[in-house]
């Protein structure tokens, strides 16, 4: 299941990549007021990363919390 789990992340990550690559337009980013023009290539790896970033941290911290409440009912 390990190797299956890999070879999707693999080919997500390489599908992203082939994206960026082929959009190097510039596009107008607006957050909170501020506006930005950057490369499509730039947002979408910027997305990406922030999305790995929080997903795995989330999917930790319910993991965690998950975990510790079967604990604490076993232990009543």
């Amino acid at each position: 299941m390990r190797w299956i789990y890999l070879a999707v992340i693999i080919l997500f990550v390489a599908a992203t990549i082939i994206f960026a690559l082929q959009n190097f337009e510039l596009v107008t980013m607006s957050f909170l007021g501020l506006n930005a023009s950057v490369p499509l290539a730039v947002l979408v790896a910027v997305a990406y990363l922030l999305g790995a970033a929080t997903g795995g941290s989330l999917f930790a911290l319910l993991r965690r919390s998950y975990e510790g409440s079967r604990g604490s009912i076993g232990a009543s």
